[in-house]
């Protein structure tokens, strides 16, 4: 029995979660010391994305889940406040940008 068929598959998908959002957290942290006036489109699409996947939003969008995968873990995309604070700027930067 290989190690794999151990996991369930509800299992694996919670693992899976876990990896994912530890990443996105790190790359948030990372995105949210970036002034977001000096960032291009792209870099403001994935700064604000990276937020939410840290958070386990469920995605949607190809792009986003070809990135971020699925998500899908709580809180579910439910920010806190510097978060919150942070996506709005990025956002306004994006429609600045005309992204």
């Amino acid at each position: 029995m290989s190690r794999m068929s151990r996991f369930s598959p509800r299992l694996f998908r919670a693992l899976v979660a876990a990896v994912i959002g530890a990443t996105a957290l790190c790359v948030s942290t990372a995105a949210s010391a970036q002034d977001a006036s000096s960032m291009s489109c792209d870099q403001l699409w994935y700064a604000r994305n990276a937020i939410y996947a840290s958070n386990g939003y469920c995605f949607q969008t190809a792009r986003a889940r070809a990135v971020f995968g699925p998500g899908c873990f709580p809180p579910f995309g439910q920010l806190r406040g510097w978060e919150r604070g942070r996506v709005n700027e990025l956002q306004s930067w994006e429609r600045r940008r005309g992204c």
